[in-house]
């Protein structure tokens, strides 16, 4: 039994503002094993963010060491050295930092790793010099700052004495952790960040610790220890971490015991018990049991490093207790400008995750994405669709609503379904529930794949589309079930007969000579809040105005006007060929005003006006900023050109070189003059302070190796591209719900009215003279429809129509109309 010392608090506490930390890693890591639930980050020469036990879980800000010699120098781990990060094998997630000091004759070599059988983190630290002298006098101090349970604040920090020495703990609630050095931990503190805690003494006021405080108690606390290596020039730290419950949670034996386990094994990579070795061996192991795709010869430009470690880092990605579930990122965008509260990337967002499993399923892995469909499916929503972005344990975090994640879900069965991949699982209940939702929700999305907007999407509409005809082929196909096929196909046919209606403007302006393109989005109102609902808005992309947020004052700008690549999800689903002319045209506005060329390659933003970035003086994005380039909008563009018949090679060059010797893809990219004057310093195509790795890039360049090696777009839906690709008739349907009540229609079509509960439907085409009842048609996917035809209806004449609900029998107690021209 630990005994925690209590009698010597900090004061001053609870400390400054807690913040997290930059998300440009320059590692992510975890160890294979599921006995093993941490995941690590690393960046700037030092461990950043470390998640127990679940992947969507921080414990820690960061853990650093300090130098000096006591007299001459003090050296802080980020600033004072030159770094570099490089996988120890490059079949696993195991990492050397090599840190070289400034202006001093020393280097430190750090070997970064997870123990394989338990919650522990080990760095293996290396003194190296040729000057004896000075390593004999060089003192080195690790520097903890706790983050519990994903919190800065009220944490609260004890130097722990038992029968081996003293340990440094720190507890938030029933979280604890436990530091400790294989030679022992020497002097100790526990301070108040900015107040008494170890980095403001030795490298603030540059000097060696003078306060020996053995606990700071509900802040945001940081722990110091010396590291009692004596002449030794090696040591392991190793940093385990607990979850007590059931009364237990006033100890932090089981984290130090974990420490006490994971020190107590050679580290040496040459053991057979080495730690290293261990965690190597497992992650070989597990890959070579399930080789894969490898892409073909010389399809990649880097010997498939990237492919390879694009595969580790989306696996590592994966919770370990919630399996299946991938979290967008390890990484809080603009952390260091981010207090408690933001949960930054390491949540699920439904069609990121469904980007990486796809990816995952494209390089060979079979067991993850059908994980991860079964995780959506457990996670689906009651009216069948999916939060914004979750917890893996299912809580909400946004919950804006995105039809994309619902539809995405769907391809996703489909492709497993495809690949021979769902075992004994049968998807139908979720496939269905996602389509029916897909039309009770939609035709316009509350959201569209940048969260921004409201309204039509050629980017969502694309995928809405695929989804639906991947749910109808299963129908059908799998499950026997040819009337829910059609009405699925029906929609899906209604969707597509209006994309260059919704979608497509005959009057742009944004480049010479080229009128005609799709846009970014038609906006909407329909599913605002206040006094601006405006179902029955013109649908039409000349005249709309889009309203962008990130931007002072909410800018507002003609639809016509602002481009986006979304479109090109048309192409890569089957729904347009890409020698279509209006996609034609689109690919060269967007070449002409979304690229930006830098130093390592083309790159696109993600639509002009774009505020989500950076600022100019490199100020952390929040709420207002600069739109950056994404590298995965650079692997879009090249999958356009796969399915052109072109060359995408090139393409996989620039995703390379925009991975730069890390191999991390970021999300965005810097495209302004260097910034050398700031921390961390902004190059021109390199990272910026958002989110990096982002899975999605990862998944987006392991997609375009995949399609390159087989010379055809992965992502492409047969099924799809047979349906609208060939002459086909286009749709009569016009689908009116509260959302979407269009007041008039050309005559000759029908208008289908689609609704989730049952209902009775009184119409009239002659002013109430006369009229007829309707009762609804019901459907597997949860939707009750009626058909309205329109062929006898003359011309000039109006449909007009009230709703009586079965479940509550009652009236709507309004009438609607819809006029019908010829």
């Amino acid at each position: 039994m630990a005994t925690l010392l209590t009698d010597n608090p900090a004061p001053g506490g609870p400390g400054a503002t807690a913040m997290w930390t930059r998300a440009d890693k320059d590692a992510v890591g975890t160890a294979y094993s599921s006995a093993s639930q941490i995941w690590f980050t690393v960046v700037g020469g030092i461990v950043t963010e470390i998640y127990f036990p679940d992947v969507d879980t921080p414990q820690i800000r960061d853990f650093q060491l300090m130098f000096t010699d006591g007299v001459s120098f003090f050296h802080d781990a980020q600033r004072d050295f030159t770094h570099t990060c490089e996988p120890i094998d490059a079949r696993a997630p195991a990492y050397r930092l090599t840190s070289t000091a400034i202006g001093q004759p020393y280097t430190v070599i750090q070997d970064i790793i997870a123990s394989a059988d338990s919650s522990c983190l080990l760095v293996r630290t290396r003194l190296v010099s040729d000057h004896p002298d000075l390593l004999s006098r060089l003192k080195v101090y690790a520097l903890l700052a706790p983050h519990l349970q994903g919190q800065g604040e009220d944490n609260s920090g004890y130097v722990a004495v038992t029968t081996d020495g003293k340990k440094l703990v720190a507890r938030h609630a029933d979280y604890w952790l436990a530091l400790n050095a294989n030679c022992g931990l020497g002097h100790t503190s526990c301070g108040f960040v900015g107040v008494n805690d170890g980095w403001t003494d030795i490298i603030g006021n540059r000097r060696l610790p003078i306060w020996g405080y053995n606990c700071a108690q509900n802040g945001n606390i940081a722990l110091t220890a010396e590291i009692t290596r004596g002449t030794n020039t090696e040591f392991v730290l190793g940093l385990g971490f607990c979850q007590n419950r059931e009364g237990m949670s006033s100890q932090p034996n089981p984290a130090m015991v974990l420490v006490r386990e994971a020190l107590s094994y050679p580290f040496d990579q040459e053991s057979p018990r080495g730690q290293l070795q261990t965690y190597i061996n497992d992650w070989v192991e597990a890959r070579s049991a399930a080789p894969g795709f490898q892409p073909v010869l010389k399809t990649t430009g880097d010997n498939d490093r990237l492919f390879n470690m694009s595969h580790n880092i989306l696996i590592a990605h994966e919770d370990k207790n919630s399996l299946g579930a991938l979290v967008a990122s390890l990484s809080i965008p603009w952390g260091y400008s981010n207090q408690d509260g933001n949960s930054g990337y390491h949540l699920v967002w439904p069609r990121d995750m469904c980007q990486s499993a796809t990816a995952l399923l494209a390089a060979g892995e079979k067991d993850l994405p059908l994980r991860a469909l079964m995780f959506l499916a457990t996670n689906q929503s009651p009216d069948g669709g999916f939060h914004q972005n979750f917890y893996i344990n299912g809580v909400p975090y946004w919950d804006g609503t995105q039809l994309d994640e619902i539809s995405y879900p769907i391809i996703l069965a489909y492709h497993l379904s495809q690949e021979g991949a769902l075992q004994n699982y049968n998807p139908k209940r979720m496939v269905l529930a996602a389509a029916g939702a897909l039309i009770a929700n939609g035709p316009m999305t509350q959201e569209e794949r940048w969260e921004e907007n409201e309204g039509y999407s050629p980017s969502t509409l694309a995928s809405n589309i695929a989804g639906l005809i991947c749910a109808a082929d299963l129908a059908e196909h799998s499950w026997g079930d040819p009337a829910t096929a059609q009405f699925l196909r029906e929609h899906a046919d209604f969707l597509e007969s209006h994309l260059e209606t919704w979608c497509v403007t005959t009057e742009g302006s944004l480049v010479a000579g080229i009128t005609e393109y799709y846009i970014r989005i038609l906006p909407t109102q329909v599913k605002s809040v206040g006094n601006n609902r405006n179902p029955s808005l013109p649908e039409d992309p000349n005249a709309a105005t889009v309203y962008l947020k990130n931007i002072p004052q909410g800018g507002a700008f003609p639809a016509r006007d602002v481009v986006d690549g979304g479109f090109q999800e048309l192409v890569r689903l089957g729904i347009r060929s890409a020698d279509d002319p209006i996609i034609k045209n689109t690919i060269n506005v967007i070449d002409a005003v979304l690229k930006d060329d830098l130093p390592n390659g083309p790159c696109y933003r993600r639509y002009n006006h774009d505020g989500y970035g950076q600022g100019d003086q490199g100020q952390a994005f929040g709420p207002q900023g600069v739109g950056r380039p994404w590298p995965l909008l650079t692997g879009e563009r090249a999958h356009y050109e796969v399915a052109a018949g072109r060359d995408a090679k090139p393409y996989i060059r620039y995703l390379e070189a925009f991975a730069g010797t890390r191999g991390l893809l970021a999300e965005q990219l810097w495209n302004a003059p260097d910034l050398l004057n700031i921390y961390p310093p902004l190059i021109k195509g390199g990272p910026t302070g958002s989110a990096m790795p982002l899975a999605w890039a990862h998944a987006e360049y392991i997609k375009l190796v995949r399609s390159v090696s087989d010379g055809r777009v992965y992502d492409r839906l047969d099924i799809v591209a047979d349906r609208y690709q060939k002459p086909h008739p286009k749709s009569l349907l016009e689908v009116w719900n509260f959302d979407r009540q269009f007041l008039s229609m050309k005559a000759g079509k029908t208008v289908r009215i689609p609704m989730t509960t049952p209902f009775r439907l009184r119409w009239t085409d002659d002013g109430w003279n006369s009229w007829q009842d309707i009762t609804t048609t019901d459907t597997a996917v949860g939707i009750h429809y009626v058909d309205l035809p329109t062929q006898v209806a003359q011309a000039g004449s109006s449909l007009t129509f009230t709703f009586f609900w079965l479940s509550s029998q009652t009236w709507q107690g309004s009438n609607f109309s819809i006029d019908l021209h010829p």
